[in-house]
């Protein structure tokens, strides 16, 4: 190792860059490298909410199929391995550190001075594992926005756009349009476009895809779906209807998620590959994604929801007010200062009967004090361990705990559930 203990505390190193638009660094990274990438088919995911969940679920799909699938997500919830998966099976560490050394060494080579982002050179990692485990096809989310961000280097098989709905207004804008057009900017000439975005957004997308010749495909337009019953739907594309469909995932929002998931797998039909209709019902059916609605079953149960924009946590108190309108709830609360706390707060606290505040350890987080000013019946923690301890000291039987604001705050609470229940 050079000048640092292991290549976990280099790439630690590299957040200090913190964010940095642009295709520059990842191009001159992925140059250093030989191009993995060129060689490699993938699935390109944008969108405010909802693009884990359908690379998730199309990952299980296509295993399903008889692919060989890489998965490329951010950000973890407890181990960077998360993040770069093949057929389910997380990156190793000692594969962790081989790369980082292979791409740094490389790096320094060629000479290439540039400050590279944490986010650009995790991306070159996973471009460069994929190529080296020979996967058949890659669902690659986007980290931010979609024009800049640098997982943009690649043309993929069909580009999908989960939804648009105010987040990250600092760095893409403050109104819908602007926001629709930094996602809309993964679209590449020619390539199929997958969205569940309405209204101006639709719009947009609709423009950008037409000036590049690309087909769009829209939900309530080229695709629909129904719900039959609890985590259940039917699917219907042009001719092509799937009926009740089951999705492992829980909330009426991962029917919306699984309806795009399918409807690529139609478009990835159309271009040569094998999916038949036993591996989407089979994929759909074990499709797993830890920290969305993942509930955990202790002395009190637990509901771990990464929600951090209002769209998420109106999808979470919908699920909250069907499932658990006749139980005491408790809240445990952190989210970033960045966020549209306020907006957030407005929603979630009428729903519950207790709330704690608390923090991730970050120094994006937003203090629990500021969040405190909201209610004068909180309680305030300086952790999440703290607010763990907390919830359990206060809960009573039949009561459910639930953990959300941030992945940060989830990740942590995962982590240290065992230690205090």
């Amino acid at each position: 190792m050079k000048g640092y203990s292991s290549p976990m505390e280099y790439l630690s190193g590299l957040e200090s860059a913190g964010i940095i638009f642009g295709l520059d660094n990842i191009k001159a990274i992925l140059n250093a490298i030989g191009n993995p990438h060129e060689g490699l088919h993938f699935i390109h995911i944008a969108g405010t909410n909802g693009k884990g969940s359908v690379a998730a679920m199309l990952s299980s799909i296509l295993k399903d199929a008889g692919y060989k699938v890489g998965k490329y997500t951010s950000p973890h919830l407890i181990r960077f391995n998360e993040r770069i998966v093949v057929d389910d099976k997380e990156i190793s560490d000692n594969e962790i550190y081989e790369i980082v050394d292979y791409i740094r060494d490389r790096i320094e080579g060629q000479n290439i001075d540039k400050v590279f982002s944490y986010f650009d050179f995790t991306t070159a990692m996973a471009f460069e594992y994929f190529y080296r485990k020979k996967v058949d096809i890659a669902a690659i989310e986007v980290g931010l926005g979609g024009r800049l961000d640098s997982t943009n280097v690649i043309t993929p098989l069909v580009c999908i756009i989960t939804n648009i709905e105010k987040d990250h207004v600092d760095y893409l804008g403050s109104s819908i349009e602007k926001i629709a057009k930094e996602k809309a900017g993964i679209i590449k000439k020619g390539i199929p476009v997958i969205t569940g975005a309405h209204g101006i957004a639709l719009d947009v997308i609709k423009k950008r895809a037409m000036e590049l010749e690309s087909p769009v495909f829209s939900k309530d337009f080229e695709f629909s779906f129904k719900k039959t019953k609890e985590q259940t739907f039917n699917f219907s594309f042009l001719d092509t209807v799937y009926e009740d469909v089951f999705v492992n995932l829980k909330g009426d929002h991962q029917l919306f998620n699984a309806s795009l998931a399918i409807c690529a797998t139609l478009i990835l039909k159309e271009k040569g590959l094998n999916i038949q209709k036993d591996a989407v019902y089979n994929g759909l059916a074990r499709t797993e994604w830890a920290g969305r609605l993942e509930t955990i079953k202790r002395s009190t149960e637990i509901i771990l929801d990464g929600a951090h924009n209002l769209h998420a946590v109106k999808a979470l108190i919908t699920y909250m007010q069907d499932h658990y309108k006749n139980r005491k709830t408790i809240l445990i609360f952190g989210i970033m200062a960045d966020k549209d706390y306020r907006s957030i707060l407005k929603e979630l606290l009428p729903t519950v009967n207790k709330v704690i505040f608390t923090k991730a350890n970050t120094a994006r987080a937003l203090s629990p004090y500021e969040l405190a000013s909201f209610t004068d019946k909180c309680y305030i923690t300086d952790n999440v361990l703290e607010a763990l301890k907390m919830s359990k000291n206060i809960a009573k039987e039949d009561d459910v705990i639930f953990i959300t604001g941030s992945l940060y705050i989830v990740g942590e609470a995962k982590k240290l559930i065992d230690e205090v229940f």
